[in-house]
């Protein structure tokens, strides 16, 4: 009861917070070029919607832009956003006179930077399902689609892409939680993603933690060590992370 106590107290926290907006404003932004583009485009609207393949289609464009570039930023900054309203704020040491242990506190701040996450998943998906649809209920001549959603697939793809954020948001945790300068965790996060953008060609790109949302997308184009499961890295590097920031939160002589 302790820990949803907490986690409700750090969820209304984060309501109205730069982060809240971020999360919604990112997950519609892609959907919405794309509808705006496809409306543009309205000779190709109807063999479109009557395609079997387009709830795969419209999936994959959509994810082309958010995997490879606006998903990493977009968490590296909310994730940063989220941890350091206390220092924001100035209320870490009100925090830590509460009747809560600090194990609590940090796990609970995670899962509220996890719940936002699979809520910007959710918006996403349902900006993706506007895309297809909308242009059906502004053009009479544009059929509904009627092929049925693939659930099991968008299911999977936006299970990789989540457990490919895992260690960019642990190790983000980590270093927000550690200095009270907001630009350090921004810059830092930047810093990572940047270098693993250049060293997308390398073979050994993998070790880099931030690189995992681009080579899931790329693994059809691009050849990927078969012996190298990404997804299963990005599980181990966010453990070691998480366990590495809780011994330095709950050691840290400093907290505030």
């Amino acid at each position: 009861m302790n820990f949803i106590h907490c986690f409700q107290s750090e969820w209304l926290k984060k309501k109205r917070s730069a982060a809240s907006w971020l999360t919604i404003a990112g997950a519609f932004l892609i959907p919405l070029i794309l509808l705006v583009e496809r409306i543009t485009h309205f000779d190709s609207l109807y063999a479109e919607n009557t395609s079997p393949e387009l709830w795969e289609n419209i999936s994959w464009k959509c994810w082309q832009f958010m995997a490879i570039f606006l998903l990493p930023m977009g968490v590296i900054i909310a994730t940063s956003l989220i941890t350091q309203l206390e220092f924001k704020n100035n209320t870490w040491k009100q925090l830590h006179t509460t009747p809560q242990s600090f194990s609590v506190i940090f796990f609970a701040k995670l899962a509220v930077i996890l719940t936002m996450m699979l809520q910007f998943f959710v918006l996403f998906n349902i900006g993706i399902y506007l895309t297809a649809v909308v242009p059906s209920l502004i053009f009479r001549g544009i059929p509904y689609p009627k092929e049925a959603i693939p659930f099991v697939l968008l299911l999977k793809v936006n299970a990789k892409f989540f457990i490919d954020c895992l260690p960019i948001i642990a190790l983000q945790y980590i270093i927000s939680l550690q200095f009270k300068n907001f630009l350090v965790p921004i810059a830092f996060g930047l810093g990572l993603f940047v270098m693993s953008m250049i060293a997308i060609s390398w073979e050994y790109a993998y070790i880099i933690p931030y690189i995992y949302c681009t080579l899931n997308f790329m693994s059809k184009h691009r050849h990927i060590d078969p012996h190298v499961h990404i997804h299963l890295l990005a599980l181990a590097y966010t453990t070691v992370f998480i366990v590495t920031g809780y011994i330095l939160y709950v050691t840290k002589k400093e907290k505030g």
